[in-house]
């Protein structure tokens, strides 16, 4: 079904178009419908695959032309704030409606002029929001559509009080709509005051990896592991690659090792300041950078076409980290890979991992490395392709090919 199928305005459409969207993705199938009727739903679909579309194109439908404040979309991050509004900018390009980000680590000058120019929908993180509305810069009396987007993230950093205050302050009469990644069951405890028989859409296994993501573990010593790092650097033909790690000042650290071997690197985690994020993220997009190192905040964070792999320079330490890590790439039909280098101390994370997807990821070893520290471990060089089934090839400089190894 084509987007002009959905009921959508023709500015709406004509947006979407010149953002470059063709056919809709399952969850905007769903959810742009009921949107539109203009009742309460919860939708939850796996990172990447369109969720802030299935919000926004039906919400500027709905409303129409310029007029006041109408619409919140509240989200957990400074980065998805920036960009979901981009994303209404972008939709809303051949429409009036305007749109403002509100969040923190940035002054309110710019914030403060947009809001008095007038706005149609604001993108907030709840923090900031607070802020407006203590000194009554911003009110809700008018909000007809309240949107909770990466409801469980929000709920995993704290934002529970705050959001249930801002809920409160909406006009009880309103559409309200939860979007998010996974539906834990601390969600029910706010869908039974913001919602009120709210329509449920559920597309695929929250718990599962998309299948055009390429996953492997590949064992190495701890003390080997920027070394291997490097070689994968060096062996993979990649477009754009962002490497994860645990801690702030790991990824600091890793970041200026990479530099030192001339690679160019962004960095992206909470001490940065937010002119720093911002800059880290043009650069990721545009090519300037072919590597970030980053913390988990990215892990929602980024909304980056083409990043062909993403590194586990460590193991999350939530199985369900693993999914949303990985599933910065291989978006949007695009293949991807998806590396994690494993230490012994990681065992127990790793069977975590296979239970919570539900499927054993293979281990690999990087043909030329030298596994100084595994020398008295005898291991295979390449797990051996079952009969009967079909390789997949992940892309590599050279002769540098691997069984795809899903199962």
């Amino acid at each position: 079904m084509p987007f002009k199928a959905l009921k959508l305005s023709d500015s709406v459409l004509r947006g979407v178009q010149a953002a470059g969207y063709t056919d809709p993705t399952p969850i905007q199938l769903r959810a742009i419908p009921a949107v539109l009727t203009g009742g309460d739903l919860i939708a939850s679909a796996q990172t990447g695959t369109g969720k802030t579309a299935a919000f926004a194109l039906p919400i500027l439908t709905r409303l129409g032309n310029h007029g006041r404040v109408r619409v919140l979309v509240l989200e957990p991050t400074r980065e998805l704030a920036a960009q979901v509004e981009t994303a209404f900018h972008d939709f809303a390009r051949f429409t009036d409606l305007r749109t403002v980000a509100i969040f923190g680590g940035v002054g309110y000058g710019h914030q403060r002029t947009e809001l008095k120019r007038g706005v149609d929908i604001i993108v907030a993180t709840p923090g900031r929001l607070m802020d407006y509305l203590k000194e009554r810069t911003i009110s809700l009396q008018d909000i007809s559509i309240l949107v909770l987007d990466e409801v469980d993230r929000m709920l995993d950093m704290g934002f529970l009080p705050v959001v249930r205050d801002i809920i409160s302050r909406c006009p009880r009469e309103r559409q309200t709509l939860f979007f998010s990644a996974t539906v834990p069951p601390e969600i029910a405890a706010v869908a039974s005051f913001a919602l009120r028989n709210p329509t449920k859409v559920e597309i695929g296994v929250a718990r599962s990896v998309v299948a055009s993501v390429n996953h492997a573990l590949y064992p190495v010593a701890a003390e080997q592991k920027f070394d291997l790092l490097e070689a994968l650097l060096a062996k993979i033909e990649f477009d754009s690659v962002l490497v994860f790690s645990r801690t702030k000042h790991g990824a600091d650290k890793i970041a200026r090792r990479l530099k030192a071997a001339n690679h160019s690197v962004a960095v992206l985690h909470a001490n940065r300041s937010q002119n720093q994020r911002i800059e880290a993220l043009a650069g990721f997009k545009s090519g300037k950078y072919e590597v970030m190192v980053a913390t988990d905040i990215a892990a929602r964070g980024i909304d980056v076409a083409g990043i062909s792999h993403v590194i586990n320079y460590d193991v999350p330490e939530k199985p369900e980290d693993y999914v949303h890590r990985i599933g910065r790439t291989g978006r949007a039909q695009a293949v991807g890979d998806a590396f994690t280098l494993v230490t012994p101390e990681n065992a127990g994370d790793i069977r975590d991992i296979q239970r919570f997807i539900g499927a054993k990821i293979p281990e690999l070893r990087l043909e030329g490395f030298d596994y100084k520290a595994f020398a008295a471990r005898p291991q295979q060089a390449e797990p051996q392709r079952p009969r009967g089934s079909l390789p997949g090839q992940i892309r590599h400089k050279g002769s540098f090919n691997r069984y795809r190894g899903r199962r």
